[in-house]
């Protein structure tokens, strides 16, 4: 017979150390994220409809 018990330990590991990656690798990409320097916004005007309009 099955030992369902050495089963459901097996899967249960292995399901803890795949999240435990997952949030390692989250942690990684936020701290490389933050670490980044902020990015310059700048407006960029819209054309001048009233122009347009007039044409």
């Amino acid at each position: 017979m099955p030992d369902y018990k050495e089963m459901y330990l097996t899967l249960f590991r292995a399901t803890e150390q795949a999240i435990n990656t997952l949030i390692e690798a989250q942690r990684a990409c936020e701290e490389l994220y933050i670490s980044e320097p902020e990015t310059e916004l700048r407006v960029v005007p819209l054309p001048d409809r009233t122009k347009e309009e007039k044409e």
